[in-house]
């Protein structure tokens, strides 16, 4: 659709004819105001009388019709295309990544070969961050202690690039699994957010170290309205959900238990595609919210109109300067 942003510009069009009448009878004035060349070798310019009618009316067409395209570029013609889709209102989501030592065990399989836990998770993980716009990522690695690799960020591929350098070990060897998760809470509280939930990862190993305990942190969670989904890698004897028995009752809560006691939901992946149902299982269930489109593709097309104008400026000049006009 062709519009123009400023079209009160076109109103001064209608002067056009007026200034060319103006222009007309100054430069016939000019002919006749009594003006003698002495030099003798200019005599037949003399004789001439000036330009002839026809020589000073072309030049003036040219330039009325360039004036009119100035004003048309003035006006800004531009050409309204298609909405433009707003990106989808996302969901802030930090990512718990376990690299205790038992992520290094080589039950998974990638491309065919043995691989380890961490490797197929890290592939996988990566391929959801880059999957999901609108979404703000952060990532907690955490083993002995918890630490921030990455704040949330809309930063899809750093947040992609720093999972792809995560290495067991780089935390320690234990779990210190309330630790990784008050620490994701903090993330989440210290700016403005969008809908919040935790994405653990982990072998299911019991939570032997840390500051926080699970129970305290699944107290924060709750307090906070944050679910928090765990996922279990791999299935051994660190495995979670085995029954209790009555000596572990008051044992801290599991992955199974986090899930449940936070509004989150548990899962449980022995191999590379159920890990990946997993991930997208999660993506449905916090999916991205679309939000209607508010502005529209425009290109603009002044240029044509001031290029026009400017080449009918010199094809009148050199007209005048040809004819002899001034």
């Amino acid at each position: 659709m062709w519009t123009l942003a400023h079209p009160a510009w076109l109103l001064l069009v209608a002067l056009l004819p007026l200034a060319g009448w103006h222009a007309r009878r100054t430069m016939r004035a000019g002919r006749d105001d009594g003006l003698v060349l002495v030099h003798g070798n200019l005599e037949p310019l003399t004789q001439g009388g000036g330009p002839s009618a026809p020589g000073v009316a072309l030049p003036l067409m040219l330039e009325g019709l360039a004036l009119a395209l100035l004003l048309l570029a003035l006006a800004q013609p531009r050409w309204i295309g298609d909405w433009i889709p707003e990106a989808p209102q996302g969901r802030e989501i930090v990512l718990l990544i376990d690299t205790s030592k038992t992520m290094s065990i080589g039950d998974f399989e990638l491309h065919g070969r043995p691989a380890e836990r961490l490797s197929v998770l890290k592939s996988l993980v990566a391929r959801f961050v880059r999957a999901r716009r609108g979404d703000r990522f952060g990532v907690i690695v955490f083993a002995s202690r918890a630490a921030t690799l990455v704040p949330p960020t809309f930063d899809s591929g750093l947040v992609s690039g720093v999972i792809d350098r995560v290495q067991v070990g780089i935390a320690g060897d234990d779990t210190a699994l309330g630790d990784a998760i008050g620490l994701a809470l903090k993330q989440l509280g210290e700016r403005p957010r969008l809908r919040p939930a935790l994405i653990l990862f982990s072998d299911g190993g019991d939570s032997n170290t840390g500051d926080i305990l699970p129970r305290e942190a699944v107290s924060l969670a709750r307090h906070a309205g944050v679910p928090v989904y765990t996922v279990q890698i791999g299935s051994d004897l660190f495995a979670a959900g085995r029954p209790e028995s009555p000596a572990t009752a008051s044992a801290e809560p599991g992955l199974e238990a986090i899930a449940r006691l936070t509004g989150g939901r548990y899962y449980q992946a022995g191999n590379r595609s159920a890990l990946q149902g997993v991930i997208d299982d999660i993506g449905a269930r916090e999916p991205t919210v679309p939000r209607p489109a508010t502005r529209r593709a425009v290109r603009e097309w002044y240029w044509l109109p001031l290029l026009l104008a400017a080449a009918l400026f010199s094809l009148g000049g050199l007209i005048r300067i040809g004819r002899g006009g001034v």
